[in-house]
């Protein structure tokens, strides 16, 4: 279906000129104007997932090359060029998943400014879209980095108390290693003569070029990611972020720097990245084992998750430069899983959050009391997150251990002991805040999850449990394209 991938990526602009207009002809404070932009988000980004899910359906598992192309000149040479492949058509369908989530985890607990925090989410929809379906460099590179811009507003304004610091923060590190990203792609448009993806992929670059537009790239993805040692800004942007801003953060966000890795980094420099991957697995080895044990130290929920998301993207990078299928399909599939358990326990996070107005650990103890099905559902995720068998969590691992392993024996080793770490810190958490006796008078008139709560976390529960005992629904639409990049990279490296 021609014009589809644009219309799917420009859907939710609708949705903010809906919202616009509705703000100068009405009144932007009056509650029945606030109540139809909401609904008026939500709508529209259920519309987006609609047309994301006919993107799936109809999608040609067998053709491992890209789909949907549209091509049109753009200006100065460039083209508008849009198309997915296997190995990015279900980060579409993940973005669009998890928005209209955000939008209803955001009814009640966001106030103030309303419509320009709507705005925000719909036009950081679009980029992230975009991101994943631009088949021109240029294009890739405008989307990537307009993407800062909404979730630095929304972290900035509508976060905690050092919102301004962490908004900061994460647009100052995301900025820098994009600066020499950028000048990457020019040098790469000055040699190869083209701005098309698929070109570059199919163009041989030198060796010695290849290992500096490389380590240009690697600068932007790894903060992406993020990667041990320019991790820290994670933290500190989850912790001051609304719920939302969380949930996409962690869900959406962090996946394109593992998708970078795989669209730039393995097919077009090949050489460089047989070269750099120990450097790449020792930096996963010890982003796994320290952010690990430091998550277990923390006293705040949110920071903790934070910490358990570096090391799982430690596992997912281990995946992604093993260079084999099995490690490429274990980090999609763990990127996948990850964007739905790490989005719904921030969730959780935010529903005692908005009750009690506090993430302290030790101002919780004995929720299980109180509120029965939210303990069932925070432990769902949390044993997700630890990976247990028959959630979506195992698979993934399991999956890029297999791959790490027939790379590297050491470092599935120190990916293994994440998992008995992982298992460690979320379980000890878990039964700080949720088993004993109430240990704050304060939570014995907290109530258990809504009838809007039970809504947001069914999709996201159906999801777990599902991709967790048939995970074909993935692996069948990433097969081709997934053979194809490791049979591409190892015949470059000459493995």
């Amino acid at each position: 279906m021609t014009g589809l991938l644009s219309l799917t990526t420009f859907a939710p602009i609708l949705g903010v000129a809906a919202i616009l207009i509705l703000r100068v002809f009405g009144r932007p404070e009056d509650a029945k104007t606030v109540n139809t932009a909401k609904w008026i988000a939500l709508v529209t980004t259920l519309a987006t997932l609609a047309l994301s899910v006919l993107l799936v359906l109809q999608f040609d598992a067998s053709n491992p090359g890209f789909q949907f192309v549209e091509d049109a000149a753009w200006f100065a040479g460039l083209h508008y060029r849009m198309g997915v492949d296997g190995v990015s058509v279900l980060f579409v369908l993940l973005t669009a998943f998890l928005l209209p989530i955000c939008i209803a985890a955001s009814w009640r607990s966001i106030e103030k400014r309303v419509h320009e925090y709507l705005i925000a989410f719909l036009i950081l929809e679009t980029l992230v879209i975009g991101v994943f379906c631009a088949l021109d460099i240029i294009l890739f590179y405008v989307f990537f980095e307009f993407s800062l811009v909404p979730m630095f507003l929304i972290i900035g304004i509508w976060g905690g108390a050092r919102r301004i610091y962490a908004a900061f923060k994460f647009f100052l590190y995301t900025l820098l290693g994009s600066i020499l990203m950028l000048a990457a792609i020019l040098a790469m448009i000055n040699v190869a003569g083209t701005s098309s993806i698929p070109a570059l992929m199919a163009y041989k670059f030198a060796p010695g070029l290849q290992t500096w537009l490389w380590l240009a790239f690697f600068a932007s993805f790894a903060v992406k990611m993020p990667m041990w040692p320019v991790h820290t800004w994670l933290p500190d942007a989850h912790v001051e972020a609304p719920t939302a801003g969380s949930v996409i953060l962690a869900g959406i966000l962090l996946k394109m720097g593992g998708y970078g890795f795989m669209r730039f980094s393995l097919p077009m420099f090949p050489n460089a990245s047989d070269f750099f991957s120990p450097l790449v697995f020792a930096l996963s080895a010890i982003a796994i084992i320290y952010t690990s044990l430091v998550a277990f130290r923390q006293t705040d929920i949110k920071k903790l998750i934070a910490y358990s998301s570096v090391a799982h993207m430690g596992l997912v990078t281990m995946g992604i430069f093993s260079g084999n299928a099995q490690g490429e399909q274990g980090a999609i599939f763990q990127m996948i899983s990850h964007g739905v358990i790490s989005g719904a326990l921030f969730l959780c996070v935010g529903v005692i959050y908005d009750r009690m107005h506090t993430r302290d650990m030790a101002f919780y103890g004995g929720l299980v009391n109180r509120m029965p099905w939210y303990g069932l559902v925070f432990l769902l995720f949390t044993m997700g997150n630890v990976g247990l068998p028959g959630t979506s969590g195992f698979v993934g691992e399991i999956l890029a251990m297999t791959g790490v392993y027939q790379a590297s024996t050491w470092t599935a080793i120190a990916a293994a002991s994440g998992v008995i770490l992982s298992a460690v810190y979320m379980l000890t958490m878990y039964r700080k805040v949720m088993w004993g006796e109430l240990v704050n008078p304060k939570l014995s008139a907290i109530t258990d999850l809504d009838a809007r709560e039970v809504w947001i976390f069914l999709p996201l529960i159906i999801s777990t449990l599902v991709l967790g005992v048939y995970p074909n629904f993935v692996f069948n639409l990433t097969q081709a394209s997934v053979d194809q990049l490791a049979t591409v990279y190892r015949a470059a490296i000459g493995g």
